[in-house]
């Protein structure tokens, strides 16, 4: 039994029914209460008010269990950030992938200028654990004036062109933005995209790039995986 399902011990229902729960909202732009709905039809009378604690305490867990099973980065990093608005006020939400769309690490700040870029460069760092061996950005000068000081080292490949990957990687995000009806706080967007960006593209493969039956291949592997790491894999069936 993992880590996961041993925390769910003292928790009226299964592990089963948690994970399954955490998927659905982390996984489709659905509502606290709409996963309720679809619990019900399954005839599971559980409150949204007990998902929403759930997706809150499990969410990172199984986000964090996730990324530890992701390969070690590639060295060429896309660096991006887009506004958001939390209760009226403008946010800044900035975003790491490398070349393969991995998201390494996003973090919503109230700036964009010098000490804001510094800021997201020496997290990633101590996160990731490496140093790229490029980085590509689009032209805020904020990010070459951090570049100097954390990673003069780096090559810095300031081009709006090239960094369509970080971009493109902001469009789920941008869907659940408008199905919350934005965010209520910033330390509520950080713990929700925190997760979000860790559970979400692991159901999200290149399906465009792949034929049918490699798809459904590839997705029934990733549900093993999310069996395995919420700890519903090795349970006893049940008849």
């Amino acid at each position: 039994m993992g880590s996961a399902s041993l925390s769910c011990k003292g928790h009226r229902y299964p592990v089963e029914v948690i994970s399954h729960c955490v998927w659905l909202y982390f996984r489709f732009p659905l509502s606290f209460r709409e996963v309720e709905e679809l619990m019900l039809e399954r005839g599971i009378v559980v409150s949204h008010e007990t998902i929403r604690r759930w997706c809150g305490k499990f969410g990172q867990i199984y986000a964090n269990a996730l990324r530890r099973r992701q390969p070690q980065p590639r060295d060429k990093w896309h660096l991006d950030e887009v506004f958001i608005k939390i209760n009226g006020r403008l946010q800044y939400l900035w975003r790491a992938v490398d070349q393969d769309g991995h998201v390494l690490d996003i973090l919503v700040q109230n700036r964009r200028d010098k000490a804001a870029a510094r800021r997201f460069f020496r997290r990633l760092l101590k996160k990731t654990r490496t140093v790229p061996r490029v980085i590509i950005t689009d032209k805020l000068r904020s990010y070459g004036a951090a570049h100097r000081e954390v990673m003069p080292s780096v090559e810095h490949r300031p081009h709006k062109g090239l960094n369509n990957r970080a971009e493109n990687s902001h469009q789920p995000t941008r869907q659940r933005e408008r199905a919350m009806k934005n965010f209520r706080s910033v330390g509520g967007a950080q713990r929700f995209l925190s997760a979000f960006s860790g559970i979400s593209p692991h159901f999200r493969p290149h399906r465009h790039l792949m034929p049918a039956y490699r798809y459904r291949a590839e997705m029934t592997v990733r549900f093993a995986i999310w069996e395995q790491i919420t700890g519903v894999a090795g349970l006893p069936a049940t008849a």
